[in-house]
């Protein structure tokens, strides 16, 4: 298979509170996932490949985006796997080894949480998965990492699929030195960068990273574009 060099930017029919938080490439493959195609159309952009049972998106809206050159790909509104998933198989499919999802969150709770279930694909083991909208970011970490932040970013760090071992941080202001978080226990919420950047190691178990960028960066990249 073919490994594609850019990414792929997903646009799922979440909620958005502000299309100017979402940073861009100018060479993302993006793909609408059945309506959020919205999300594109605030931005001023076309996707390159539509995907879902388009229960959310006309005809004419569809043919508009056929005309302009998108690949379409169509399924039945019954089927095992909802559009959000059916659209990041695409993806791996196309060559993508990062894939961002924008708007996959907020709205229904069994949406949201459907839709970070899917970070634990066992075929991801290669690939870069996170969901970013611009103001928030959700990934899997991976042994050890580094991130870009600026103080007063909120850091939460929760346990996925069981207890997450041997945690060590930096640059946040509640450290973690070879310490446990259980699933059951709420320690890893909410804590703060001071500088900015900061770090994450850990040993056994998953560990679900939840980075909040604070209001005056956002806006700060909103008067920069």
């Amino acid at each position: 298979m073919m490994v594609a060099n850019n990414r792929a930017l997903l646009f799922a029919n979440g909620e958005a509170r502000g299309p100017y938080r979402l940073r861009l490439l100018p060479d993302d493959y993006r793909i609408a996932v059945d309506g959020g195609l919205r999300h594109l159309r605030g931005l001023g952009l076309q996707p390159h490949l539509l995907v879902g049972d388009f229960d959310s998106v006309s005809a004419a809206e569809l043919e508009s985006c056929r005309q302009k050159g998108a690949e379409i790909l169509r399924y039945p509104s019954q089927k095992d796997q909802t559009d959000l998933e059916l659209a990041l198989v695409a993806a791996l499919t196309r060559g993508y080894r990062e894939i961002v999802i924008a708007f996959g969150l907020g709205g229904r709770l069994d949406h949201s949480l459907g839709n970070l279930a899917l970070l634990s694909r066992p075929d991801l083991k290669e690939v870069s998965l996170r969901f970013d909208d611009g103001e928030t970011e959700v990934f899997l970490a991976g042994a050890s990492f580094r991130a870009v932040c600026q103080p007063g970013d909120i850091v939460s760090l929760l346990p996925w699929n069981g207890a997450a071992r041997d945690i060590t941080t930096t640059g946040l202001e509640y450290p973690l030195k070879g310490e446990t978080l259980l699933p059951w226990q709420t320690r890893g919420v909410s804590n703060l960068c001071t500088g900015e950047e900061f770090s994450v190691s850990h040993g056994q178990g998953g560990l679900l990273v939840i980075h909040q960028r604070q209001e005056d960066v956002i806006q700060e990249n909103k008067t920069r574009r």
